[in-house]
C-alpha cells in the first residue's frame, strides 16, 4: 500500500513540508508502519516553491526591495539553482502592504540572485515568482544583471503563479502591494511605456503574453531580457519533484491548502493533484483549513468517466476555527486519517 502526500503551504499556519508530515502521521495512525507514504510537498511558483524543491543550501547579501540590504536564501544543486523572487523582493520583506512604497519597490535584488547563480556555475535557473511587492516589470532585475550578454547560454525557467498579462499586472495586484488608484494608473503607464522599450531593445512584445504580469512584471522582464520560459509554476514544481510518477500507482494521494476556492483550480497545487489522481485512476483526499462559503468540491472539479473517489476535510468545519489555526499540524493528521478511512481499500493494510 502507498500513499502521497503532496498539500501546499496552509498559509500563516503551516509549511507545505509541516503539513505533509502531518498527513503522514496521520496515515500511519491509521495504517501504521506497513504502509509507503510518499511526503512530497508542493508548491505554484508562488512562496514555498524554494521549500518544495529541496530548501536553500546558500545565503547571499542583495538588495530588498526598498533597496536595503538584505540575506537572501537559495539553493544551488548541480548546475540548477532555484531562486524565490519573494526571499529578495517580497512584499513580507517590505514590510507588508502597509510599509511598502509600491512606486519604490524593485526587482534588483532577484537579478542579483540570478546573477551569483550564474557566477557560482548555474547553467538553468528556476525563477519561483509570487509575493512580490514590486510592479517594475522586471527593470530592477535586468539592469542589476547587465550586462545580459554575460548570461548566455543559461536556461530560465519562470515558475508563475498566476496568468496575468503585462499591463494588467498593476490594476490586478497593486492595489494588494499598497498602491492608491492614482499609482495604479500609474504604475500601468510605467508597464506599457516598459513593454515598449522591451519591444524595441529586445524584439519580444510582453504585452499580451500569458503569464507575463506574474510578480509585478518581473515574469516579462525576464522573458524579454533573457527569453526566459514562462510556465505553470504548479508544472514546474511537480515536473522537478517527480509528482507524476509518484501518484502513478499509489493507492490514495492526499493534497491541501489553507483556503479552498475556485482559485484552487486556476493553475494552483490543489486543482493540479486532483488532476493528476483522475489521470492516474487513484482516489484522492483534499484537506483545507477554510474554504469560500457555498463553495463545493465536485462541483469545481471537471466531469470525469469513471472518476475515482475524491473526499474533503474542511478544518475549521470539522474542528472548529480555533483548532484550526491554532493547532493545525494535529487536525491536518486527524484529517489525513479520516480520509485514509473514507478512502482506502476495505480492509486498510494488511487487512
Amino acid at each position: 500500500m502507498r500513499v502521497v502526500a503532496c498539500p501546499d503551504k496552509f498559509r500563516g499556519t503551516a509549511s507545505a513540508a509541516q503539513a505533509a508530515a502531518a498527513i503522514e502521521a496521520g496515515i500511519r495512525r491509521y495504517a501504521g508502519s506497513a504502509v509507503g507514504v510518499a511526503c512530497l510537498p508542493a508548491a505554484d511558483g508562488g512562496e514555498g516553491t524554494l521549500e518544495a524543491l529541496g530548501g536553500p543550501n546558500r545565503t547571499s547579501l542583495v538588495t530588498g526591495p526598498l533597496r536595503a540590504r538584505i540575506e537572501a536564501e537559495w539553493r544551488l544543486e548541480r548546475d540548477t539553482a532555484i531562486i524565490e523572487m519573494a526571499r529578495a523582493s517580497g512584499l513580507l520583506l517590505a514590510g507588508g502592504a502597509e510599509r511598502n512604497d509600491p512606486l519604490a519597490a524593485t526587482t534588483a535584488g532577484t537579478g542579483e540572485l540570478i546573477a551569483e547563480a550564474v557566477a557560482s556555475g548555474a547553467r538553468r535557473v528556476i525563477v519561483g515568482v509570487g509575493g512580490s511587492a514590486t510592479t517594475d516589470g522586471g527593470l530592477g532585475a535586468l539592469d542589476a544583471m547587465a550586462p545580459l550578454a554575460r548570461l548566455a547560454g543559461v536556461s530560465v525557467v519562470v515558475a508563475c503563479d498566476v496568468r496575468t498579462r503585462f499591463c494588467d499586472a498593476a490594476r490586478i495586484f497593486g492595489p494588494q502591494k499598497g498602491a492608491s488608484p492614482p499609482q495604479v494608473k500609474l504604475l500601468t503607464r510605467r508597464l506599457e511605456r516598459l513593454a515598449d522599450l522591451y519591444a524595441e531593445r529586445y524584439g519580444v512584445d510582453v504585452s499580451e503574453m500569458a503569464r507575463a504580469g506574474a510578480a509585478g512584471g518581473l515574469a516579462g522582464g525576464l522573458a524579454a531580457g533573457m527569453r526566459a520560459e514562462l510556465a505553470e509554476g504548479f508544472e514546474v514544481v511537480a515536473d522537478e519533484i517527480g509528482l507524476a510518477e509518484a501518484i502513478e500507482g499509489a493507492d490514495l494521494v492526499i493534497t491541501g491548502e489553507g483556503r479552498l476556492d475556485a482559485g484552487s483550480f486556476d493553475g494552483k497545487v490543489v486543482g493540479g493533484v486532483l488532476a493528476m489522481a483522475a489521470e492516474a485512476r487513484v482516489p484522492a483526499g483534499v484537506i483545507a483549513g477554510a474554504r469560500e462559503p457555498g463553495f463545493e468540491l465536485d462541483a469545481a472539479m471537471a466531469p470525469r468517466d469513471q472518476a475515482p473517489a475524491t473526499g474533503l476535510v474542511v478544518l475549521s468545519e470539522r474542528y472548529g476555527p480555533t483548532r484550526s489555526t491554532t493547532d493545525t499540524l494535529s487536525a491536518v493528521s486527524d484529517a489525513a486519517a479520516a480520509l485514509a478511512t473514507d478512502l482506502m481499500p476495505p480492509g486498510g493494510v494488511g487487512g
